[in-house]
Order: C-alpha cells, then structure tokens, then sequence
C-alpha cells in the first residue's frame, strides 16, 4: 500500500527543490501547481469561468490567462482571491485524484502531493502524513523579493495570504528546515525517509 504524502511550505521556503530531490529519488510527485496551470490554459472550463467573473481583461491576445495581472489583482483584494480560489481548487483537485488513482495501481511505496496552500484549504486529512518545508521569516522574505523581483511591500502581501510558517509547523507531521544548506534539507529528508520507512 502507498503512502500517500502532503508536501507542502510556504511561498519561497524550498518547497520545489525538495519536490525535485524527492522526484530524483524515484518517488512521484503530483504537483498543484503544475495542475493549476493546466486548468486554465485556453478552451478548459475554469478559464471560461475565470473570464465570466473577472472580465475579458485579463485575457491575454493569444488567449492566455494573464496571471501576473490576475495576481496583482487576487493578492490586494481577498473577496477576488476567494472568487478565483472557488474557480481553480476544484479543478485542480479532481486532476489530482485522478492521477493519485493512476499512481495507486502501480503501488509505489509513496505518492507525494505537492500542495502550497495544503493547510490553508483544510485538506491534510486527506493524505496518511504531512511533510513541510520552512525557513525563518527574514529569509523567507528575502528569497521572495529577489526570486521573483518584488518590493518588500509587494512580497509581504503575498507572504501575509498564506498562513504563517509556524503555524502551519504546529499541523505537519514532519517538518524540514531549509534555511541553511540545501546538504543540511536533504539530511533531513533522509532521516524521513527512513522515520517513515519508504
């Protein structure tokens, strides 16, 4: 029987590079974010549903969602990011369970769920066991700015949607700490590998 994992962290705390180590070690990673993607790419439901309840203008010419302006939008104003979360996370969690269904008839010893807002949207009692990623709020702060070229401002926005990293370490079962050398996360990671035996 596959252990059925949920990885998650908070935005710019390693939570890909762990996925990608994980994925290098053999084990198959469902990744949200990637699922995200695909659900919105032009002629899928949920960009449809998108357009009908922000506009045509943040519509792209080539008929691409415009997710740097969506997102400039959904992260100042929560009544708009709780309208699109409503529009996305079915979507991308129906895609999941399918190919956590695919993933289960081969029998691997785990399947992991690459989930950001894992806590956030109350879905960790889906999964046998919790696995985040953290790093201290200065560093986390500072990874954001120069990752993806914000302000302060801006990457403190972003930061303060998520639920903070410490609360979200008081519900994982497992946490790893990716604030030092990316050596030091991966030490952790084995000796979770090998708590959890798989």
């Amino acid at each position: 029987m596959s252990l059925n994992v949920g990885l998650t962290g908070g935005i710019a705390s390693g939570k890909s590079s762990v996925s990608h180590w994980l994925s290098s070690k053999g084990y198959p990673i469902i990744d949200a974010d990637v699922i995200s993607r695909q659900v919105v790419e032009p002629g899928q439901d949920a960009l449809n549903e998108i357009i009908d309840a922000f506009g045509q203008a943040y519509v792209q010419e080539n008929g691409a969602l415009d997710r740097k302006k969506l997102g400039a939008h959904i992260f100042s104003d929560d009544k708009a990011r709780e309208t699109l979360n409503h529009i996305v996370h079915p979507a991308v969690q129906n895609e999941m369970k399918r190919q956590q269904n695919e993933w289960m008839k081969m029998s691997p010893n785990a399947i992991i769920s690459d989930i950001p807002l894992l806590f956030e949207n109350g879905r960790a009692h889906e999964f046998d066991t919790t696995l985040l990623v953290y790093v201290s709020p200065d560093i986390q702060l500072e990874r954001l700015m120069e990752r993806d070229q914000l302000t302060e401002e801006a990457a403190k926005l972003r930061i303060q949607s998520q639920m903070t990293l410490q609360e979200k370490k008081k519900l994982a079962h497992y946490a790893v700490d990716n604030s030092r050398t990316f050596e030091e996360t991966i030490e952790q990671l084995i000796q979770w590998i090998n708590a959890m035996k798989i």
